[in-house]
Formats: structure tokens, C-alpha cells, sequence
């Protein structure tokens, strides 16, 4: 299977992960690229597909809730869709907030889809996950048939739309693949309000300020740069055997929050004491995923080195940054 002349829907397509993924589509030259997103984490996020229009002029944007069936429907049909991959979701830190709201609305927008795909709306649907379904490890490294047990509303929202997807595999026949991605991270990741911690704390650094650790900085995290997943995701459309099974997509390392943070302060240049602060609610203790069956479906093996991948994203950050902080730091 190819993406070459193919109509192609990406729900949450404005985002993070998702605008890096357009970037990619575009690569496989396809007839037809729709965005569907909600811009719920601002209107300015637009600007993560100004290269995607630049390269594709035709790409269409609309500013709609992919949990609607209706509407989707509607935009399938008009768009006369092949393929949709699913990004669309409420993020883990809103969930801490207003928990059934974005656990509803995830599993909404998984059951819209599958829906609509069992009806023939559309042939083929990839599905987005996340490493925050697993909670934290119990098991070393942490294959796909580790025990499901988040520690958020988010992360059960995410084994929810799992399992809805996959039970629909079993009954209907739907042709579906689920990607599970551990950390992911790179430019355009979300710098304002529910931020991560990497773009937390090169906007910390950047304004002259100390760089924060919640917790006692222990915590392990499993980092994959962007692009990675970008081409593991196109690489799962193309191989069949990837229908109806979960595959993560990781490092296979584990990085502490204290590592990780003394390693931006040194890249930056930041002399500033590292300042502990209070856990966060929900705040998984180990992540060390396992890419075994991804490299062996799909032959995946990351490409960009967690040093070279924090220093793209750093670049980026001090680029977008620069007319709103004037940093004493050479960066």
C-alpha cells in the first residue's frame, strides 16, 4: 500500500505530532490532504502548518470537533477520503482538570471513526495512542502486552479507543492499525498553557530563569524525536501486517527528568540552580519501551540521536522566542 494519489484526512492535524505528519504525507505526494482540528489549544497553532501550505497549496483546513459523526461524515464524503489518521485528543494535563470531559471526548472521536470506517466512509484508519495507557513500568522494557494501567483519565481515555478499535477489527473486519508512541518530542510542541517539559523549560531558560523538576526528578521518560514517528506512522500505512495489532514507537532508552533537564541547561549555556518543586498529580514513574515488534513489522530503528534532536528543538524554540524574551545567554 502507498499514499501516492490517495485522499487523506488528518484529525488533529494543527497540532504537534500531527502538523510533522502532514509535513511528511506530503512527501508520499498524495491527490488530497484535509485537516480536521479544533484548535483547542489555540488559534495561533496554525502556524505549525505554514511549510504544509507553502508545499501543498491545496491543503484544506477545517476548523471543526471530530467527535461529531455527522460532520464527519460529511467531510469524508465531500473530500471522498481513502485514508484517516487519527490524532485528534484532549491532552493529559486538561484531563487533571476536567477528567470526564476529555475521557468522553477521546474515545468520541476513536468511536466516530470506526463507525464511519465499518460503514465504508472511508478504507483504512490509523490510530494514535499513547505510552500513557501502560501507566508506569512494571515490566522491562515495556512490550505491547504489558499490563494496561494508567494513572490518568487521559491514559484510560486511550485504552478505551484502544480497545474500541480493536474489538471493531475482531467484529467488523475494519481495516485499522494503532500506534502507540512513548515521549515524543521536537519543534512545535506546545509551549503555552498544558506545556511539556522539554518547551517548559527551554522557555524557562530563554526568559533567565531557573529551570524547575517536579518531584525528585527520578522519573524516566522514553524520548523519540518527531520525525521518527512521522516515518514509523507512514511505514505502519504501508505494511497490512500491522492491521488490528498496537505497536510502540520508542527509543528503547529511558532518560531521567534530571537528566534530561541538566542536559538542556548545559546545551543552553544556563548557569542558574535547578529548582525542585512539588510532583505532579498523575506523574508516571518509569517509562522504557520496547520497539521489537515495530522493527520487526515495519523494520522501524530511530533515526535522530536524542542529542541532535534536542538541539533542533532548541534552535526552534529560541527562533520562535526571540522577539518575545531577550535571553543574557548564548544558546
Amino acid at each position: 500500500m502507498n499514499l501516492n494519489n490517495k485522499s487523506i484526512l488528518v484529525a488533529g492535524g494543527a497540532g504537534f505530532i500531527g502538523s510533522h505528519l502532514v509535513d511528511r504525507l506530503i512527501d508520499e505526494r498524495p491527490e488530497n490532504l484535509v485537516i480536521v482540528d479544533n484548535f483547542y489549544l489555540g488559534e495561533d497553532k496554525i502556524r505549525n502548518l505554514a511549510s504544509a501550505k507553502r508545499r501543498f497549496p491545496s491543503l484544506k483546513v477545517y476548523h471543526k470537533d471530530a467527535a461529531k459523526i455527522r460532520l464527519m461524515k460529511r467531510i469524508l464524503k465531500r473530500e471522498s477520503i481513502d485514508a484517516v489518521f487519527n490524532l485528534a485528543a484532549i491532552c493529559l494535563p486538561a484531563s487533571l482538570i476536567k477528567p470526564k470531559w476529555v475521557h468522553d471526548t477521546n474515545v468520541a472521536i476513536a468511536s466516530t471513526f470506526c463507525e464511519l470506517l465499518r460503514k465504508d466512509h472511508f478504507k483504512t484508519l490509523i490510530h494514535f495512542s499513547s505510552s500513557e495507557a501502560y501507566g508506569s513500568a512494571e515490566q522491562i522494557p515495556m512490550r505491547e502486552d504489558h499490563p494496561l494501567k494508567p494513572s490518568t483519565p487521559y491514559g484510560a481515555s486511550k485504552i478505551a479507543s484502544d480497545h474500541l478499535i480493536l474489538s471493531y477489527c475482531t467484529t467488523f473486519g475494519i481495516d485499522a492499525s494503532i500506534v502507540r508512541p512513548f515521549n515524543i518530542y521536537g519543534p512545535r510542541q506546545n509551549e503555552g498553557t498544558y506545556a511539556a517539559v522539554i518547551p517548559q523549560t527551554i522557555k524557562r531558560i530563554l526568559q533567565g530563569e531557573s529551570p524547575v523538576i517536579h518531584g525528585d526528578g527520578l522519573q524516566t521518560r522514553d524520548y523519540t524525536y518527531v520525525t521518527d514517528l512521522a516515518d514509523a506512522t507512514i511505514k505502519i500505512y504501508e505494511v497490512k501486517a500491522t492491521r488490528g495489532k498496537v505497536l510502540n514507537i520508542a527509543s528503547n532508552s529511558e532518560t531521567t527528568i534530571k537528566e534530561l533537564i541538566s542536559k538542556i541547561a548545559k546545551l543552553m549555556n544556563c548557569k542558574k540552580p535547578i529548582i525542585y518543586d512539588k510532583p505532579r498529580p498523575g506523574d508516571v514513574r518509569r517509562f522504557f519501551g520496547s520497539n521489537s515488534l515495530a522493527k520487526k513489522l515495519i523494520n522501524y530503528e530511530p533515526e535522530v540521536s536524542f542529542d541532535e534532536g534536542l538541539g533542533y528543538t532548541i534552535d526552534w524554540y529560541s527562533d520562535l522566542f526571540a522577539s518575545q524574551y531577550k535571553s543574557t545567554l548564548s544558546v
